[in-house]
This record gives structure tokens, sequence and C-alpha cells, in this order.
């Protein structure tokens, strides 16, 4: 996986993380959170670039990547929420810039709408905010995890590989979309796809939507334009809703920007991160 390692663990309530830390110990923090069907994976080019200059955190949530997979796990967003905050905490970090790309945005909000984290300001990337969210193919997928968790490894592995290559614009390298797949088609991978779709449900954003307009620090939002799982009017949407937020569209990406355009998001976050509060 491209050298990507996440090579420490902290056991949280909904299991196993992994997560790793890049850049100088000293640096000024930043906490980069992924989505789903991904992982701390699509994150690796602009990690490494950010962390030329900051301490950059990356993990994967319960359910995902490299942590811990297994029957009975709570892998909904508010347990997500949950860990990041234990994570935080873990970390000594009291108010870092975060970065969040798709569910994870609604991670990041609830953790500081609901839960009392604090960050130096916050970037969002085609994050999952407003209702309503959920093609019809992941409603489909969650409704019914225990039928297509029956399907043959091949015909499994096709579903999610078709899944996930509808994330990019342009089209996803076949080694990327490798990576991606394949924590999906273990033995433990092929249950947690299902159930991480089956226990998110809509009330998660519907929960905290309302209160964005409480959100007093630095926002900047990342939306592809061509972003057909979210479409960019959601992310006018969201900034409309959020004081002083900046919204700034990536030309020929899709839903994944950090594959698609990771030279013009990683710019666009540089700047946002060097911005004096």
């Amino acid at each position: 996986m491209d050298g990507w390692t996440l090579d420490r663990t902290f056991h949280s309530t909904s299991g196993d993380v992994r997560w790793a830390a890049l850049g100088p110990a000293d640096g000024p923090p930043v906490v980069l959170l992924h989505g789903t069907p991904f992982s701390s994976y699509v994150w690796r080019g602009p990690a490494r670039a950010l962390a030329g200059r900051r301490r950059v955190y990356v993990w994967d949530m319960p359910g995902f990547g490299a942590s811990e997979m297994r029957e009975g796990q709570d892998v909904s967003l508010g347990a997500q929420a949950r860990v990041f905050g234990e994570l935080l905490a873990h970390w000594g970090l009291e108010r870092p810039a975060v970065v969040a790309h798709d569910f994870g945005g609604c991670v990041a909000l609830r953790a500081t709408l609901l839960h009392g984290a604090r960050y130096e300001r916050l970037a969002l990337v085609d994050p999952v905010a407003l209702a309503p969210w959920g093609s019809p193919t992941y409603r489909l997928l969650g409704e019914h995890g225990d039928v297509f968790d029956r399907l043959p490894p091949a015909l499994h592995r096709a579903l999610v590989r078709e899944y996930v290559s509808s994330a990019s614009h342009p089209g996803l390298r076949s080694d990327v979309l490798d990576a991606l797949v394949e924590p999906w088609c273990t033995q433990a991978g092929r249950g947690a796809f299902y159930r991480q779709i089956a226990q998110n449900d809509q009330r998660f954003t519907d929960e905290i939507e309302g209160r964005y307009g409480e959100l007093d620090l630095p926002v900047l939002i990342c939306w592809g334009e061509e972003d057909t799982w979210i479409p960019q009017e959601k992310g006018r949407q969201l900034a409309g809703l959020i004081p002083g937020a900046e919204l700034r569209l990536v030309a020929g990406a899709g839903h994944l920007v950090q594959e698609d355009a990771p030279a013009e998001l990683t710019l666009a976050l540089g700047d946002f991160l060097r911005t004096a509060p």
C-alpha cells in the first residue's frame, strides 16, 4: 500500500484503532479523518506533504482499514465521534486543526457540537453533513447486508470494486483501487463492509444539522465539482449555514478529491492551515 503503515494502536471503546503521526513532534497538530468505505490511505499524499511543517495524525476508524473489525462492533457515526474524542485525549491535543472527508465530516462535527471537542480550525472535504444522504445503492446494501454478505468472494470483490470506483471522476489507478478494496475482502472485512453501512443512518446528521450556526472557528469547505455521491449544491448549502465558512470547488474532481486532485487539495489545505486565526 505505497508504504503506508499505521504503526501504533489505541484501545478504544469500539475496538483497537491503528494510527500514526508524521512530521516534527513540535509542529502544529492537524488530524485527518477519512470517510466510507475508505481509510487513512486516501490521505497519504496530503499527509506527507503537510508533515513538512506540521505534526499530522492519521487513523483508521474502528471497523475500517487496518483497525479492528469484528461481529457486534459499534461502528456508527455516533460511536466514531466518541472514539475521536478518546483519541484526542490520548494524543493530548486540546485544539488541533482538523481535516475531515465524507462521513469523517459528520464525525468531526458531532465531536465538537455534541461532545465538546475543540479545534483550532476545521476543513471539511465533501462531507456527509446535510440530509438527505445515502444513495439508493447505499441504502440497499445497508438494508440487506445479511444477503450481500453471502455473495461468493469474487462477486463481493467486484461489488466493492465497482462501488469504490464510482467515488472518482477520472478513475482510480488500479493499484490505488486495489489498496482501497482489499481490506473489505478479508474474512473479517466482508462483514465489516455491510455492517458499517447498516449502522449509519441519517439521524446522526439530523441531530446536529440545526446547530451548524454555532460553529465559531475558521471553516474551509472543499468540494469536488464532479462529485456524484454528494453534489456540490450541498457544499453551497453547508457554507451558507456556517458563519464565515469559505467554499472552494475543485475542478475535475469527484468525491475522492484526495485521489482526483491531490495537488489542488493539498495546496488549499496548506493555505488554510497557514492562515492566522
